[in-house]
């Protein structure tokens, strides 16, 4: 496994595999990193999504660049050459959405969204790789807006709990133990090709933070429209048909919440 962000953290603890620290910089770097440890399997979760929030790539364009779209071609080109599996973790904030007229976003749909530099990045490298699928054992693994029990500033309960304003507006969530659960089984079907691993249906955050506030009574948040923010974001529903029709049962999204939540106090408890 490669980065050792929130994701690549979060994926180590609950995958039996090596965990390479090595920063990858050239095509070199990463063949010695092959002949290190010898995997059948890679899985990719070095990216870029700012500091704080996605705004952020704009002010280092070089980094995002290459960690976002030049890592994950010169991994493809190393996993290939080594007939090894290459796993890439993606995401799915690169495409418009509208609620009146748009069904569920299939793994079909080709990314869109382009107003942001973090989102371009990520297309670069999905088209990229799209374009082997067809002849090579790669596995892209789409997902979007993590939602974690345990506290991390990277997972939205966190992000909610600090903004205190928030927008209303349904958007497909990624709750990260079954994430976790989801990369195993497709790794273990030897699943090829792109998939959106979302939770069913979809979450409007003030549902999560009424839940929040029957363990965090004092607990407060105002609702504000979407204009307000004054930032270029994507909001979207992701289609689970495909992950559903090979077999992995991916649950609801208001059927995690009280666990999620329920975790992550006794997380910040401890």
């Amino acid at each position: 496994m490669l980065g050792k962000g929130y994701i690549g953290q979060r994926m180590g603890k609950n995958f039996d595999c090596n965990i390479s620290d090595k920063r990858i910089n050239s095509f070199k770097d990463a063949e010695k990193e092959i002949k290190k440890y010898h995997p059948k399997v890679i899985i990719n979760c070095i990216g870029s999504k700012g500091k704080f929030n996605v705004d952020d790539c704009e002010l280092d364009k070089d980094k995002t660049l290459f960690a976002n779209t030049f890592l994950p071609i010169i991994l493809a080109e190393v996993c290939l050459r080594n007939n090894i599996k290459l796993v890439h973790i993606s995401t799915g904030c690169f495409y418009n959405f509208n609620y009146l007229k748009d069904k569920p976003i299939t793994e079909k749909r080709i990314p869109d969204y382009h107003d942001l530099f973090y989102s371009r990045t990520k297309n670069y490298s999905e088209r990229a790789l799209e374009a082997l699928m067809t002849d090579f054992n790669i596995l892209i693994v789409r997902l979007r807006i993590p939602l974690d029990n345990r506290p991390h500033p990277g997972g939205l309960l966190d992000k909610l709990i600090k903004y205190k304003t928030i927008i209303d507006i349904p958007n497909s969530i990624t709750y990260i133990p079954d994430f976790i659960q989801a990369v195993k089984y497709l790794i273990k079907i030897n699943a090829q090709g792109i998939y959106n691993v979302v939770n069913k249906g979809s979450l409007r955050y003030p549902k999560l933070l009424d839940v929040y506030k029957k363990y965090v009574p004092d607990f407060n948040y105002k609702i504000i429209d979407l204009k307000e923010l004054n930032l270029d974001r994507t909001n979207l529903i992701m289609s689970t048909k495909k992950l559903e029709k090979i077999g992995f049962k991916i649950r609801h999204i208001d059927d995690v919440l009280e666990e999620c939540v329920k975790g992550y106090s006794r997380s910040i408890n401890e």
